[in-house]
Order: C-alpha cells, then sequence, then structure tokens
C-alpha cells in the first residue's frame, strides 16, 4: 500500500502501481501532489490515469511502476560512477543511515572501490544525479622532441652607435663529417590510471616525431638514449621542402682568379679572399666572399638558390654584377648592379648603382643611395638620398599585380602537374628496365634516369617559384620609401605609376595616400 485515504487507493506489486479512486471529487491537482510526495512514482499510462479519473473507477488501473529507492550508472570507460536516489526529501532525513546502508550495498554489488566519494545526505536532492566515484585518469606520454642544427643567421649586426657590422656574420657554418645535426628524444611512456573498479588503465606513449633528413648526407645513431643525427660528409647545412641536408661546400683558401679560373660549383662556394677583376663566381648554393677589400671589377657572382654575401663591399667600375635567387648582403655598392628576389641589405652606401629586390634595406641612421636606379617591389629604407649637387637618383617601388601574380602561380602549378605525371610515367620505365641486359637496354636505363633526374630538379625550382608568388601575395600592400635623415634635390621618388622630383631637401615616409604621391 502506497496510500490509502477516502478519495483514492494507489498501490503497488511487483514494481506496477494501481489507482482506484473512491470519490468523484478527487482532482488531478491533487494526484500531482500526491506524486511529489512519493517520488518513486513514475506515471507512465496516461491515457488510463486519464481514464480513471473521467470514469471514476473504483478497480484498480495500472497507471505505472515504482522505481528503485536509487539508480547507479556506470560510465562506458568505467571512469566515473553517478547515483540518483529517488526517495522524497522527507524520507531521506528520517532514514539516513538506512540511505547510507543502501548506497553502500549498491556499490559493493558493483564492485566499485576506487575513488569514492561522499554524498552530503543532509542537502541530497530526490531525482538529481551525483558522482560518487570516479577514476583516476591515465596520463598520456610527452611527445617526441626534435631539435635540428639551425641555419646560419644572416643578418647584419646594428651597433648602438648606428654602425653595421658585416665582419662577424657568420654566414657560412661549414660541417664537418660526423658532424651533430640533430637529435630526436623518444616519446614517454605515459602513467597509467585506475578506473573506479580498480582496474589498471593502461596510458598512451607520446606521439613519435620523424627526422626528416637526405640520407645520402645524414644517418641516425643511438646515443644515451636519444636518436642523434649526423653528416656523412663535409660541406654545410641545407634544407629543401623540410628535409635536412648537408650540401656540397667549395672552400677557396685565396683569391678567385688566374690559379682558379671562373667558378661554377653545384653547392655553396667559400672564398676567402676576393674575386679578381673579370673573374667570375657562380653557384647553385651561397656564395660567400669573405676578403675585406671585397670585389674589384669582377664579372659576375651569382647564387641560382641561395643568397650572396660579400663582406667587404664592391667596387664595379660598371662591369660588376651580383645575383641572387634570395638575399644580397654587401658593405657598399660602387657603380654595379645587384638583383635579388628577396631582400638587399647595403650596409653603408651604394653609389652609381643599378639595384633590384623585393625590398632594399640601407642603414637607417648612415646609409646612402646617391646615384644610379633603386628598384624595389614593395619597400626602400635608406637614411638619405642624392647629394648635395643634386645628383640625380631614382628611388622605384613599383608594387605588383596581384591578378597576374595569381594567374602566374596558377601556371606553374598546372606546370608542375605535367612535370608530375611525366615523372611517374618515367618511374615506371625505370623499374622496368632496372635489370636491362643488352647494351642497348642499359644505355636506355641510363638516359631515363638522366631525364627523371632532371624533372626532380624543374619541379623543385617550381615549387620554390611558386612558394615565393604565395609569400609575395601574402604581404600587404604596404609600398613605401622610407628616407629617415634627408633625401636631396634631384632625387626622384616613385610608387606605382605616380612620380615626383624633388626640388628641395626633405625626408619621411613616402607612398600613396588617397591616390596621390604624399611628397
Amino acid at each position: 500500500m502506497i496510500e490509502q485515504n477516502d478519495e483514492i487507493t494507489l498501490t503497488e506489486k511487483n514494481g506496477r502501481v494501481f489507482i482506484a479512486i473512491t470519490n468523484g471529487g478527487y482532482t488531478l491537482k491533487k494526484f500531482d501532489e500526491l506524486t511529489r510526495k512519493h517520488t518513486r512514482l513514475k506515471v507512465s499510462n496516461f491515457l488510463a490515469l486519464k481514464n480513471a479519473f473521467e470514469h471514476k473507477t473504483h478497480e484498480p488501473i495500472e497507471i505505472g511502476s515504482w522505481i528503485e529507492s536509487m539508480e547507479l550508472e556506470i560510465s562506458a570507460d568505467k571512469m566515473e560512477a553517478l547515483l540518483t536516489i529517488y526517495e522524497s526529501q522527507t524520507y531521506i532525513q528520517e532514514n539516513l543511515a538506512e540511505i547510507y546502508t543502501n548506497i553502500q550495498k549498491v556499490l559493493q554489488e558493483q564492485q566499485i572501490i576506487y575513488g569514492l566519494k561522499p554524498i552530503d545526505l543532509l542537502n541530497v536532492k530526490s531525482g538529481k544525479t551525483y558522482i560518487v566515484a570516479t577514476g583516476l585518469p591515465p596520463q598520456k606520454g610527452g611527445n617526441a622532441k626534435v631539435t635540428y642544427l639551425g641555419q646560419a643567421e644572416k643578418k647584419p649586426v646594428i651597433k648602438e652607435n648606428g654602425n653595421t657590422d658585416f665582419f662577424d656574420m657568420n654566414f657560412i657554418v661549414e660541417i664537418k663529417e660526423g658532424s651533430w645535426l640533430g637529435e630526436k628524444i623518444p616519446a614517454q611512456k605515459g602513467i597509467d590510471g585506475i578506473n573506479i573498479l580498480g582496474e589498471n588503465v593502461p596510458a598512451e606513449p607520446g606521439d613519435d616525431i620523424k627526422l626528416n633528413y637526405d640520407t645520402k648526407s645524414a644517418y641516425e645513431v643511438e646515443e644515451d638514449g636519444k636518436t642523434v643525427l649526423r653528416s656523412k660528409t663535409k660541406g654545410i647545412i641545407g634544407e629543401v621542402n623540410g628535409v635536412l641536408s648537408v650540401k656540397k661546400h667549395l672552400v677557396i683558401d685565396g683569391d678567385v682568379g688566374l690559379e682558379t679560373g671562373n667558378l661554377t660549383f653545384d653547392g655553396s662556394i667559400q672564398v676567402k679572399g676576393t674575386v679578381m677583376a673579370g673573374y667570375s663566381v657562380i653557384a647553385s648554393g651561397d656564395v660567400s666572399i669573405d676578403g675585406k677589400e671585397g670585389v674589384n671589377a669582377a664579372e659576375l657572382i651569382k647564387s641560382t638558390e641561395g643568397d650572396v654575401y660579400i663582406k667587404g663591399g664592391i667596387f664595379g667600375r660598371g662591369a660588376t654584377k651580383v645575383e641572387a635567387y634570395k638575399n644580397i648582403f654587401v658593405k657598399h655598392a660602387n657603380e654595379c648592379t645587384l638583383e635579388a628576389k628577396d631582400t638587399i641589405n647595403i650596409g653603408f652606401y651604394a653609389l652609381g648603382s643599378t639595384i633590384s629586390a623585393n625590398q632594399i634595406l640601407l642603414n637607417e641612421r648612415k646609409g646612402k643611395i646617391i646615384g644610379g636606379k633603386t628598384i624595389a617591389v614593395n619597400s626602400i629604407i635608406a637614411a638619405y638620398s642624392g647629394n648635395s649637387l643634386e645628383r640625380k637618383t631614382e628611388l622605384i617601388v613599383q608594387g605588383i599585380d596581384r591578378k597576374i601574380l595569381k594567374e602566374n602561380a596558377k601556371e606553374k602549378a598546372q606546370e608542375m602537374i605535367k612535370l608530375q605525371e611525366e615523372m611517374s610515367k618515367l618511374k615506371l620505365q625505370i623499374d622496368q628496365l632496372k635489370n636491362a641486359l643488352t647494351v642497348q637496354q642499359i644505355a636506355v636505363f641510363e638516359q631515363t634516369k638522366q631525364k627523371y633526374n632532371q624533372l626532380q630538379v624543374e619541379i623543385k625550382e617550381i615549387d620554390t617559384e611558386i612558394k615565393r608568388i604565395l609569400r609575395t601575395l601574402r604581404q600587404p600592400n604596404n609600398y613605401y620609401i622610407h628616407i629617415t635623415k634627408e633625401a636631396n634635390a634631384g632625387t626622384i621618388i616613385q610608387i606605382g605609376y605616380k612620380t615626383s622630383v624633388l626640388s628641395s631637401p626633405t625626408k619621411g615616409k613616402f607612398k600613396i595616400e588617397n591616390g596621390e604621391l604624399n611628397v
């Protein structure tokens, strides 16, 4: 018997609840108050309940169920147990010892022994769910850590007095055979956890990280619990598409001249002396001319994939040309031509020279551009331009046509796809010819390999150019010429298609504002 009075009889049998109405004045509102008193009553047959009230039946009608005093739910991962008590607030307060005993019994039945959490029965609310046990979660191990030997920082040091130090740039770092190139500390084991049943929960190890390197120039060795990367050969550190390598490195202890002849090298070149008048140095990697006197009337100094550094500057006599795929670093430029796709850094001055790059930087305190033509895509920075004699000095920032650049990148991407398809076909031919027997088959095999290798070089060049274009497109449209100290009369300032010739000395950051040049 759950409830019996002059109006209704509410009974329970085997978990099923029945109602019989003995007084026609009994209402649903009163029944609703009754359900709040008996919180274990769950009405599921509302149609039967409605009929009982409409027909005032004296016969018991099944309307729902009488649920358990409490319900325990265990999470799928066995890391948490949730308890819901359905007894009324009054019943709980009057039967604390019984409720506590029942909770312990339910926990024991489910074999929950770890991470038990007490419930404040004095403040517990009927029908609300409480956490009664929590497992100790496993801790994932630390990820592997990879460190690589860094590239030399190719950046002139600006001293406090404003001078640019080109003598300690450490432009090329030579690698010896067996040199440390990097290392990997392996992923760590995790710490196991414990679930609420007291069972061990295995932890995941940390994520592994692959060492990316060229196997032809480096190798792995286990040392003191670490995987150490060492050089197979001497050279300089290099990187292609995120893969570390040791590139070939040619060192000329003296000058490039009569004894050496012109130099062309697939790798980097370090000339500890100078390049004599009329001689050339061409390298795929970085080119470093370390002689303090610089170069005098050399014909061509060129890097097809890297940077060019000339420690002592250039006296070109109108004959010297310096080209770099990336950057040029030079102490001064006198009557020469400089071309770079990224940045040209000039320490002291540029006199009567033709200079072009993405951006051109001179010392903001003392750097001078006098005469000649200086052309940049994005920006030109110097302390002075022209001179008191009003020598014609052209400073031009062209800007970029983004639409043309995007189309150019798209065309190159399509070209690269075609080359990759051709490479796949050649790779198949190479695999088929590996076991060539006849002289003719061997010749075809070697020719196919050569063509395959040439395509690899072409694809690499196109990929590098696409990345350069995309890098340019990501730059904001902030084209300017900044003369920090004095732009003399005779200086020509040009941004895009807007041009102005200075008639009197001035200074400032010149750019397009409201469609006009702010000179």
